[in-house]
């Protein structure tokens, strides 16, 4: 019931495509950790790609809105800007590090590669 949005249809895709798999650890309790998290719904973390003392981030905005969102890392970041998709930095592409994260704005559809360069 409900549009494509309401329903979840876009993480379900995602569960049915890429479905969790358990791995076997030692019966140790481990701490719940992610490496990132993104504030809004409609915007869909690809993939991250390592690279020497970076990581690259691609996100898309899945529903067809305008929308603000914040990435949130839990990873070392020292610098963090927008590259194009063969991962060169923008021209005015810094972002700014924030206590939210970072402020990414898409418009309907729009790819956004962010690069993160670690502290090393």
């Amino acid at each position: 019931a409900g549009s494509f949005q309401d329903a979840g249809v876009i993480q379900r895709a995602y569960n049915l495509n890429f479905p969790l798999h358990a791995v076997p650890a030692s019966s140790a309790q481990c701490p719940a950790w992610s490496a990132f998290s993104v504030s809004s719904p409609a915007v869909v973390l690809e993939t991250a790609e390592d690279r020497p003392e970076a990581v690259v981030v691609r996100l898309y905005e899945a529903y067809g809105s305008t929308v603000v969102a914040w990435l949130q890392t839990s990873l070392p970041v020292e610098e963090a800007m927008l590259c194009d998709l063969l991962e060169r930095p923008a021209a005015q592409g810094r972002l700014l590090l924030e206590q939210r994260g970072m402020r990414l704005s898409f418009t309907p559809f729009r790819v956004l590669s962010v690069l993160l360069v670690l502290r090393g």
